[in-house]
């Protein structure tokens, strides 16, 4: 039991420390843990961790950490949201528009399959707001220039 929890520590410090610190911003993160999900069964992978750990404690430990960064990415308030969903659409390849556009299909992969609906639906819903008001905002500034 003990290895178990060690083991899932470990892992859980090399995703964070490797892989989710160097990204700027909670969508950022979200994404990223959202590309480590197969399509096919739903279950995480980590081509690098998976050289040292079991696969099954790999996907335990990036799902749990995915539900995490959702929760705390709900938690902030929408003004840090929308700053936060800016600067990751504008890191994207791309127009900010086009990506805004598209962030709102992809949103439903951005959310781990074991949140429960009511953070599906709020999340989903400020996403759809925050897109709108980004693009909004986009347009006006556009227009001014």
């Amino acid at each position: 039991m003990l290895d178990h929890l060690q083991t899932r520590r470990q892992i859980l410090f090399d995703v964070t420390a490797n892989d989710l610190d160097p990204l700027d911003g909670m969508f950022s993160r979200l994404a990223y843990l959202a590309s480590l999900r197969e399509t096919p069964g739903g279950k995480y992978t980590h081509q690098r961790l998976a050289a040292v750990y079991a696969t099954n404690q790999i996907d335990e430990v990036i799902a749990r950490c995915h539900e995490e960064v959702l929760e705390r990415l709900l938690e902030m308030p929408l003004s840090t949201q929308e700053n936060d969903l800016r600067r990751y659409l504008s890191s994207l390849p791309g127009t900010f528009d086009q990506n805004a556009r598209s962030c709102k299909v992809l949103a439903a992969n951005w959310i781990p399959e074991a949140a429960p609906g009511y953070l599906r639906e709020l999340f989903c819903s400020n996403l759809n707001v925050l897109t709108e008001i980004l693009l909004d905002s986009n347009s006006r500034d556009r227009s001014r220039t």
